[in-house]
């Protein structure tokens, strides 16, 4: 019986038609696997549809292959059904098939489906699910795959891979930072990737406007347990003020959680009213991936996150700190 990986590697190798899709707000790993992963199975001759819910956020844009980006459910329908036969879904980074967005029922509809992830709470939806949990990222098993396709990675899709990895690995400082995964990081450098580029299209592309957002969720910093937890927020009307967007909080999370006591960071962000998205990051033995499934949420040991509907930002703050100090407690 073959590996969900070798069940993954034969459905891409047989199909002509791959549509990549990922979860809604991609992240870093997310749209830099689904793109360079678009532009290795083009290299091996595929037709490859790049479907998102929304456009890509300006944050990322400066990866190659996001002018590709399709967003119509009409298009893709139309690709489905030209491919016919020779057809293959490919979900990436995607921990539950409610993630992929208000089409999410529609997508995973489309068979063969598989699933490509390193998200520890995946529930394993779709025909085939390749899932390591210690993984760095996705992209770095889409680095593999490409290797075991014997594929070419160009500098293009060196870029997307690099990128996808130097955030979901927070600079490549996150405890599932393997050897491998420099090995894979190396091997991109040496395809054409300049890491300082990358760095500074990442983390030195700040607005005025986000400077000013960042001041504002700073001034909501709160210490728990002797300095251990670490919460700021952000509201709708911070973004009003500052002329910014959610995407303007990229990264934010990384700054009370490099305060030296901090074992556990949160962040609370107002979507709209009732509807919070909580950032969770955790250093040492803290595992926020068992915080964030009691939600509904998922992600790693280090780094994980839910959405709660029907509730204020305060009512999900004091339902969290109880399971947080639990947790540094441990």
């Amino acid at each position: 019986m073959n590996s969900p990986e070798q069940t993954v590697l034969q459905a891409v190798r047989e199909k002509g038609h791959i549509l990549l899709a990922t979860h809604f707000n991609p992240d870093g790993d997310a749209l830099g696997s689904l793109l360079g992963l678009a532009e290795i199975l083009e290299g091996l001759g595929k037709s490859v549809f790049r479907y998102l819910e929304e456009p890509v956020s300006p944050l990322y844009r400066f990866l190659p292959g996001c002018g590709q980006i399709q967003t119509d459910m009409v298009k893709v329908r139309r690709f489905v059904a030209q491919a016919g036969d020779d057809f293959l879904a490919l979900c990436l980074d995607t921990g539950d098939a409610y993630r992929l967005g208000r089409h999410s029922d529609e997508l995973i509809g489309m068979r063969p489906l598989m699933v490509i992830d390193h998200h520890q709470g995946n529930n394993g939806f779709g025909d085939a699910a390749w899932i390591e949990p210690h993984r760095s990222s996705t992209a770095e098993m889409v680095y593999d795959l490409a290797m075991a396709l014997g594929a070419e990675v160009s500098a293009r899709a060196a870029e997307c891979l690099y990128a996808a990895i130097n955030t979901d690995t927070g600079s490549f400082r996150y405890e599932s930072t393997s050897s491998h995964t420099f090995a894979v990081a190396g091997e991109l450098v040496r395809r054409g990737v300049r890491p300082e580029r990358v760095a500074s299209n990442l983390y030195d592309n700040y607005t005025l406007g986000r400077l000013r957002l960042m001041q504002e969720v700073l001034a909501t910093l709160e210490m728990h347990e002797r300095d251990r937890i670490a919460i700021i927020r952000v509201t709708q009307k911070m973004l009003e003020r500052t002329y910014t967007t959610m995407e303007d909080t990229e990264y934010f999370i990384n700054l009370p959680r490099a305060i030296s006591s901090v074992r556990v960071a949160v962040f609370l962000k107002e979507v709209e009213p009732e509807h919070v998205s909580v950032s969770l990051r955790a250093k040492g033995q803290c595992d926020v991936s068992l915080i964030a499934a009691r939600f509904g949420g998922g992600g790693h040991r280090n780094a994980s996150g839910f959405r709660v509907k029907g509730q204020g930002m305060e009512s999900v703050h004091d339902t969290l700190l109880p399971l947080l100090r639990q947790e540094v407690q441990m």
